[in-house]
């Protein structure tokens, strides 16, 4: 049965033994309405060609649930590396995400804002940034491949994004491209200084997320709580209503209309049996 909800959710998916044979059962048994993988090892730098039958099957398997299809690259991507090799490896393996995205039916290819890592490295960082971005959005705008989503990171170590403010540098850096979007991660924005906990502080930083990069840049949201304080540039995720921003802040985000249309993948703590369907449980119950 194909997935009508406006806000559909579901989970950063397993994959371990087939992406079909992994995923579509996972899907299935959560009740999840979106899909989120790696294809690569999430850190490390090998780019595996994938298995062109479970490919097939994995594509028609989403296509049939109606279940939007989205790749995460690998953590250690930084297009802002001082290091030539870590760009240059970055760049390839954004191109790697972005081929098996085209082959897996995604709609877009998540990867982290990057890291100056030294103070004087800023201005040179950004530059990479567009030097490696723009020939990977020209591609995929010209083949139809799958959107680049820039995720905010949780903040320190020189970040070129943390807060949502700095999206708008990294949007001018590649002259605002249409085929980068953005993905919001509610974890990493708590670490970075959001107060997504106070009332109406998720409301508040939806608001400006949209003020800074458009109405239609917003193209996939991780929903994940926080182990830790807000501002503690801490990346540690909890399940919904666990942890320190709390089951309120959520219910702002299913009803922002921001969020609207936009599909919401979980990241969280999973059960060994029942994987996220408890976190996708609580989110769904929280969409009016």
């Amino acid at each position: 049965m194909a997935v009508t909800s406006v806000r559909p959710v579901g989970a950063h998916t397993p994959t371990s033994g087939g992406l079909a044979k992994a995923a579509l059962p996972y899907l299935d048994a959560t009740g999840a309405e979106v899909v989120q993988v790696y294809v690569s090892n999430s850190r490390g730098w090998a780019l595996p060609p994938g298995d062109p039958a479970q490919d097939a099957l994995f594509r028609e398997g989403c296509a049939e649930r109606g279940v939007p299809v989205f790749i995460h690259a690998s953590l250690l991507v930084n297009l802002g590396s001082p290091t030539p090799a870590t760009v240059e490896r970055s760049a390839l393996t954004l191109a790697h995400a972005l081929r098996r995205g085209a082959a897996i039916g995604a709609r877009g290819v998540v990867f982290h804002a990057g890291s100056a890592v030294d103070a004087g490295h800023a201005e040179a960082a950004m530059r990479q940034v567009r030097e490696a971005l723009l020939p990977l959005l020209d591609s995929a705008a010209s083949t139809g491949g799958p959107l680049l989503l820039v995720e905010p990171s949780a903040g320190g170590g020189r970040s070129l994004a943390s807060r949502v403010e700095q999206l708008g540098p990294y949007l001018d850096a590649v002259d605002g491209h249409p085929g980068l979007g953005v993905c919001f991660d509610t974890c990493h924005a708590w670490a970075a200084g959001h107060d997504l906990a106070a009332e109406g502080g998720m409301t508040a930083t939806l608001d400006t997320l949209l003020a800074t990069v458009g109405a239609d840049r917003l193209r996939l949201v991780h929903a994940n709580d926080s182990k830790d304080l807000c501002g503690s540039t801490r990346d540690r995720h909890e399940n919904i209503g666990k942890g320190t921003i709390g089951e309120p802040a959520f219910a702002e985000l299913m009803t922002h209309p921001a969020t609207a249309g936009v599909p919401i993948v979980v990241e969280t703590p999973s059960e060994k049996q029942l994987g996220h369907a408890a976190d996708i449980a609580t989110l769904k119950r929280l969409t009016p």
